[in-house]
């Protein structure tokens, strides 16, 4: 019986390689603590904020800490911005404004 997870990414059309992708996330969550999984990941994502306001080390903890909330606040705030109009410029498209 062939594997129905060989296909490559290019010959599997989109539809079916969000379900695969939904299937081996649930199926990974289903046997570890995703908690557990994704924390070196997160470590490191949210050190990169600290690391950015005081690239020397030389803040003391507690200001290095409230600058790297202040950094990983305005990240996110970008990405809503972006997000937002990203959905305007098809919600405009979709609606015939962008023609």
């Amino acid at each position: 019986m062939q594997n129905p997870l060989s296909h490559t990414n290019s010959t599997m059309p989109p539809g079916e390689r969000h379900l695969r992708a939904r299937l081996a996330a649930f199926s990974l969550h289903s046997q570890v603590d995703s908690r557990v999984h994704t924390l070196p990941a997160r470590t490191a994502f949210l050190s990169n904020f600290a690391a950015q306001v005081d690239p020397e080390g030389v803040l003391p903890v507690a200001e290095r800490e409230r600058r790297a909330g202040c950094a990983r606040r305005a990240y996110f705030t970008r990405l809503a911005l972006k997000s937002a109009q990203a959905r305007r410029r098809r919600a405009a498209r979709k609606n015939g404004g962008g023609r």
